[in-house]
């Protein structure tokens, strides 16, 4: 799955169709472009409830240029805020504001993005998906009561300890997997070239 490219909620559900058109419409990818913005969360994968925002992350080390772009760009849209903050000791600005219905938040961290948090659970959510289908339901049940997608990934799959950090965990090992398996393709091509 190619998160980066969000052309696939054009063939997705309601919701995600009225995401991408959302996001279209307000531009945000294609103003912050050169931060390298990825639609994080819940409505990538499908497990968004009512009221689930539209997470863009972005990688983001001028933190001063950054909330200049956001505030020209978003400081007129509904219920906008900006913060700087530490988050996992980087720091990290965050915006928020609502448009088309959708709340939407841009987290702007000093960090590749398929190295942010929000990123790694999310590919680890959508293997764990992929592989348990009928789990979608279950998940947006358990954030229907409350819970938070990490806890309730971790309920519904039984997972022990800290959710945030077990996922993370999975995710690196997933990866650790991914890289080490293209490793052995590259080198098993040469070994039938040579």
């Amino acid at each position: 799955m190619d998160f980066g490219d969000i052309s696939y909620l054009r063939h997705g559900t309601l919701r995600q169709r009225a995401a991408y058109a959302a996001l279209m419409a307000c531009g945000v990818l294609a103003i912050l472009s050169r931060y390298k913005p990825v639609l994080a969360g819940t409505i990538p994968l499908d497990i968004d409830i009512e009221g689930s925002d539209l997470d863009v992350i972005c990688e983001v080390y001028q933190h001063g240029e950054f909330r200049e772009v956001l505030e020209s760009a978003f400081g007129r849209f509904l219920d906008f805020s900006l913060v700087d903050e530490q988050v996992q000791g980087l720091p990290t600005t965050i915006c928020r504001f609502t448009f088309d219905g959708f709340p939407v938040e841009i987290f702007g961290q000093a960090l590749p993005v398929e190295r942010q948090n929000a990123y790694l659970h999310m590919v680890v959510e959508y293997e764990l998906l992929c592989l348990h289908q009928a789990a979608r339901e279950a998940i947006r049940a358990l954030k229907r009561l409350g819970y938070k997608t990490e806890p309730a990934f971790a309920k519904h799959f039984g997972l022990l300890g800290d959710p945030y950090r077990v996922l993370l965990e999975m995710a690196k090992a997933s990866l650790t997997r991914e890289k080490l398996t293209t490793e052995e393709d590259i080198e098993t091509q040469r070994h039938h070239r040579g």
